[in-house]
């Protein structure tokens, strides 16, 4: 509300008048274009390589193109439908197989978009990425993806290397066919605190910072370093520092990492998600959901919104306490207690989530000239990032 109104108030307006439908993740284009003008411009000063990820914004083609008209023209995949969307979209290939390996069959699928990088798990998975690009003409550059005692992983995300036999592992990648050692990954580098209100260093930061003076001290150059995990402006120069080369901004581009709730950043949050009374039942409001995601990184923690009733404007908006429903349950109505508000049937309800709609049945639209007061609204799209 503070720092982005116009997002809101634009928002309201289009759902109002029946262009922007309950359920859509609503993207300020222009100010994603500022946001990663501002982070393009941090990480070229430090020699960083971005590379954008869009999955959170449900690979949204409109919002690839406003963040590589801010100068970021290439994206991560986090797994190969995102790498699909991404491409559809105009980015090129910067970054593919993390953090989801490729499967087996869809290696070539991988090879045709020419990946700068492609991260692998495993030796078995480094034999299929090279068979994949010989196919191409080429030879991929691969990325190890490394571990070690004492590194944090969300559960499900674990695998890779030992960082310790970094060395041995870039001699046995090189001596795979259509391959060649490019560098090493982790993720996350950084994590937000809580407690400190701050986003710190993860140990898996070091263990980056370890193997690459390993590998340097076995003579090998040009060696990359990928460094994701709440990404935004102000933890480039920490990152580049231990030895970091590639930064992959995702929430950074949208100024909805956790830093963003706690302190105001370079990056101006731009996106918002849009829902609308359905109906009224025992002194409750249901609230259309299909995208009511609390992402858990930011813990147990309330949830508000804004509802707006019909005809009205940003300033008539009242911030109530929704019920959510269970991380278990589909989402099909969050409640809002009525308490004596007014709530009718239709009234606009504005949430501030930590978005990440390739995870949920949401839809995105984004709207262009706000920062000119000539706001244009784009198609709607599937969390699968193609057209409807």
């Amino acid at each position: 509300m503070r720092r982005n109104p116009a997002l809101l108030q634009q928002a309201i307006a289009f759902h109002q008048d029946g262009r922007v439908p309950p359920n859509t993740n609503v993207l300020d284009l222009d100010a994603i274009t500022l946001n990663a003008r501002a982070f393009n411009a941090e990480a070229s000063r430090l020699g960083l390589t971005p590379f954008a990820m869009t999955k959170q914004i449900g690979r949204n083609p409109d919002a690839a193109l406003a963040i590589a008209a801010g100068g970021i023209t290439r994206f991560v995949g986090v797994d190969l439908d995102d790498c699909l969307a991404a491409h559809a979209a105009g980015l090129e290939a910067g970054h593919v197989g993390h953090l989801v390996q490729i499967p087996s069959h869809s290696a070539e699928r991988a090879a045709e978009l020419h990946p700068e990088y492609w991260t692998v798990f495993s030796i078995d998975k480094a034999v299929e990425a090279g068979r994949a690009a010989l196919k191409q003409g080429r030879v991929q550059k691969v990325l190890a993806r490394i571990h070690a005692p004492g590194d944090r992983f969300y559960p499900g995300h674990e695998g890779g290397f030992e960082a310790s036999g970094i060395k041995q592992v870039a001699d046995q990648l090189d001596a795979v066919a259509g391959v060649e050692f490019g560098g090493v990954v982790t993720f996350p580098a950084t994590l937000f605190d809580s407690e400190a209100g701050k986003a710190k260093s993860t140990p898996n930061l070091a263990t980056l910072t370890r193997a690459l003076e390993d590998l340097r001290a076995a003579g090998r150059k040009d060696v990359q370093v990928n460094a994701p995990g709440t990404t935004s402006t102000s933890v480039l120069s920490t990152l580049a520092e231990a030895g970091a080369t590639q930064v992959e901004p995702g929430h950074g581009l949208t100024g909805t990492t956790p830093l963003h709730a706690a302190e105001d950043q370079i990056e101006v949050p731009a996106v918002t998600y849009v829902s609308e009374v359905s109906h009224i039942h025992n002194d409750r409001a249901y609230v259309f959901g299909g995208g009511l995601y609390v992402d858990p990184v930011l813990g147990s923690t309330a949830t508000h919104a804004l509802v707006v009733p019909s005809g009205g404007e940003l300033a008539d908006a009242v911030e109530l306490p929704v019920e959510m429903p269970a991380p278990e349950a589909i989402d099909y109505y969050a409640t809002i207690p009525l308490e004596g508000n007014r709530i009718a049937t239709g009234d606009t309800v504005l949430f501030g989530f930590r978005v990440q709609a390739f995870v949920t049945r949401s839809h995105t639209m984004g709207i262009s000239g706000l920062s000119t007061n000539n706001p244009s609204l784009a198609a709607r799209v599937p969390a699968t990032g193609l057209s409807l």
